[in-house]
């Protein structure tokens, strides 16, 4: 069998599994992404670590736009409300939301996801409405990676205790649901106390994932019963042994999940795909970021799936060629082998 046969094989295998994913197998974003046994590829943005100057981030969304064209399962976005020099990480930049609705704009099919909202620092009233905002808009993409936080500055400056962040993350989840799901919800909660009234618009398809970042301080338990799915950091990635770690963890928050329903795993790495494509995995910066080339990153991805991660969100914002390489390279070698599910199209929009 060759190369190409198999990657449509697979494609069908994952369409026909997906079809047993509990509340979204309408959702466009969800099933672009997600099916049993299945692994799927996207991208972390931005492109170019921020260093000082904004000039780093032009051009990104023309990028954006061949990942679409491309057909990669997802970009996904990161929250940092305020820079933290101590952190030296300033994230995507702009807002979660409001560069989402952008590229919402300037793409078609491609999955847009948050890696991680931080749901701790914003109300659920206006999370609720920028999320089903965007998932009209993108005719259903929308998929919500959410956090509890773990910059401690930050909470002060919302008026916060960091330490209370673990109850208020459980309770913006309920909220939230509550808000999106249903017309006119009477709320009581520590956050708010609503009657008579309505969050507009709903979603497109009636939900909207919630996929959890690492524990967000909450107990395996709560995760597989609360979660819509789980993205955890993926171990060391220079050889076998963190894919195996990776596949314990898995397994136990499986084994948790009511009634067997299925809810996809994520991992991330950062890399550096170099030209030499059997250069091997080398950890950078303490294992923060993966030097391989495309043998390697190849590898990893197969081990990952075979210890059942569903989706591995690629950043390559650190690597040593320009993205448009890397883009190219990884959308003509590397995702005919992890091929993107195309069972549901997004629903057709005219805003």
């Amino acid at each position: 069998m060759d190369k190409k046969t198999d990657s449509i094989g697979q494609m069908e295998r994952g369409q026909q599994s997906a079809l047993n994913v509990g509340g979204f197998h309408n959702h466009p974003g969800f099933r672009r992404m997600f099916a049993p046994d299945q692994l799927t590829i996207g991208l972390f943005l931005p492109l170019r670590f921020y260093t000082g100057n904004m000039d780093v981030l032009k051009g990104q969304a023309d990028l954006v736009d061949i990942i679409d064209q491309q057909h990669f399962a997802s970009v996904w976005v990161r929250d940092v409300p305020l820079f933290d020099p101590g952190f030296r990480d300033a994230g995507q930049v702009f807002d979660p939301f409001v560069y989402l609705a952008y590229l919402a704009a300037r793409t078609k099919n491609v999955s847009l996801v948050t890696g991680s909202a931080i749901f701790t620092l914003r109300h659920p009233i206006d999370l609720a409405k920028a999320a089903a905002s965007i998932d009209v808009l993108s005719g259903g993409r929308l998929v919500l990676g959410i956090a509890s936080g773990d910059r401690p500055a930050e909470f002060p400056a919302y008026g916060l205790h960091v330490d209370h962040r673990d109850e208020r993350f459980r309770d913006t989840v309920k909220f939230f649901r509550e808000l999106i799901q249903h017309n006119s919800p009477t709320i009581q909660s520590s956050l708010g106390q609503m009657s008579g009234l309505d969050l507009l618009p709903k979603p497109a398809t009636g939900g909207i994932p919630l996929v959890v970042t690492g524990s967000s301080r909450q107990s395996l338990d709560w995760i597989a019963e609360h979660s819509d799915g789980w993205l955890t950091y993926p171990e060391a990635t220079a050889n076998d042994s963190g894919p195996r770690m990776l596949g314990h963890k898995i397994n136990a928050w499986r084994e948790k999940i009511p009634n067997g329903m299925f809810k996809p795993h994520m991992t991330n790495e950062w890399i550096d795909l170099v030209e030499d494509v059997n250069y091997p995995r080398t950890p950078l910066r303490g294992g923060y970021i993966l030097r391989t080339g495309r043998a390697g990153l190849i590898q990893l991805l197969e081990e990952w799936r075979a210890v059942g991660v569903n989706h591995a969100a690629l950043g390559i914002q650190f690597s040593s060629r320009p993205p448009a390489e890397v883009i190219q390279e990884l959308a003509e070698e590397v995702l005919p082998l992890f091929p993107t599910h195309t069972g549901t199209a997004p629903i057709a929009t005219g805003w």
